[in-house]
């Protein structure tokens, strides 16, 4: 049985000792309510259905989150760790002040509808600014990993992770984008125009190899050899190093890079940017200038992912097996590598009207 006792601040607190079970207690605003929790309680330990919420009812979303930047986060990757912080504070915007007991499905369902809708965010006439399904679909990842975390690793009495429980939004289809021979032209004259060698470097080497952005920026001396034409990933997105293959243009486009006069002895960095407040260098961030340029061209469309997908196609288009196309470009599954190797139509084309030229050929001289 339950020992209930009224407490000093005329609250009544229940105390449930049961052999096999931790001590479990609760305070209530009234003697009804404590006798009711006991009894439930109590029933479901006879049952073995019963979990230790108290932990759940104290922690606040706001507070797991920060617990979870400081012991999960670092162990992610850089890229990783700057969402993180971003989407918890988004997290933390709407469902801060939630404890994690708090968070039913219903709630977790509420938050993602408002995110969909954007009626948390107005645009200049005060109209609602909806967010895409990837971006919602990210923001219940990291609340539904909390929770996991929480349940698995940190002791938290809950049962079931709420965002399990209700739908995620669809993910986006795959992007087709292609560029023409007359963007690229236009393009590659503008990023050669810039002050800044670096971009023109970036792009063609983007566009030669179908390395990521973060590939490129990252990559060190060491890890490039211009006369076995190849280089070395350590980090990627998979996290499966690799080895790029070099053309003989990807390979002057490094040369040119390594050997500018213009090199800081400082960094090892191939494209490096000015030391930070600490003193050291970090990647060049050639974005604001990338996005700036692409307006000015008309070409607000192009996306920088757009060249990594436009190598890998013409990888294809090449000739290359779908194995070989994936050891150049990392991707692990056959069927994201197929978002990214969309052959033109016009190309297709040409091909028909050669097998029938050939059968036709075949034909006469049967």
């Amino acid at each position: 049985m339950a020992t209930i006792v009224k407490t000093p601040s005329a609250t009544w607190k229940a105390v449930i000792r049961k052999t096999g079970w931790p001590t479990t207690a609760k305070t209530f605003r009234t003697k009804r309510d404590a006798e009711d929790w006991s009894r439930r309680t109590e029933d479901e330990m006879v049952r073995g259905a019963y979990i230790q919420r108290a932990g759940a009812d104290r922690l606040t979303v706001a507070d797991a989150l920060t617990r979870y930047l400081a012991e999960i986060t670092p162990s992610k990757r850089p890229s990783s760790q700057i969402s993180d912080r971003q989407r918890s504070a988004i997290l933390t915007k709407h469902l801060g002040k939630y404890s994690l007991a708090a968070v039913t499905p219903e709630v977790a369902a509420k938050f993602r509808d408002l995110r969909l809708a954007g009626e948390d965010r107005k645009d200049a006439i005060g109209g609602p600014v909806p967010r895409s399904n990837d971006t919602v679909r990210l923001d219940l990842a990291l609340l539904g990993h909390l929770f996991t975390i929480a349940i698995k690793e940190w002791g938290i009495g809950l049962p079931a992770n709420p965002v399990m429980n209700i739908r995620r939004p669809t993910p986006a289809p795959g992007r087709n984008r292609r560029l023409t021979a007359g963007e690229e032209a236009k393009l590659l004259k503008a990023v050669a125009l810039h002050s800044n060698p670096m971009l023109r470097w970036i792009v063609g080497i983007a566009l030669e190899t179908g390395m990521r952005s973060s590939e490129i920026t990252g990559l060190r001396r060491v890890q490039v050899d211009l006369d076995r034409r190849i280089v070395r990933l350590l980090e990627t997105k998979n996290t499966t190093p690799r080895t790029v293959p070099l053309s003989k243009d990807a390979v002057e486009i490094f040369r040119e890079a390594i050997t500018h006069p213009v090199r800081p002895i400082d960094t090892d960095l191939i494209f490096f940017g000015e030391p930070g407040r600490d003193g050291k260098r970090r990647p060049y961030n050639f974005n604001p200038v990338w996005l700036n340029i692409k307006r000015e061209q008309g070409l607000a469309d192009v996306r920088f992912h757009d060249l990594r997908h436009e190598a890998v196609s013409r990888f294809v288009e090449a000739g290359f097996s779908d194995q070989e196309v994936s050891a150049i470009s990392g991707h692990k599954s056959m069927q994201m590598l197929k978002r990214y190797t969309h052959l033109r139509a016009e190309d297709l084309v040409a091909r028909m009207d050669e097998a029938a030229l050939r059968h036709r050929g075949q034909l006469r001289e049967a």
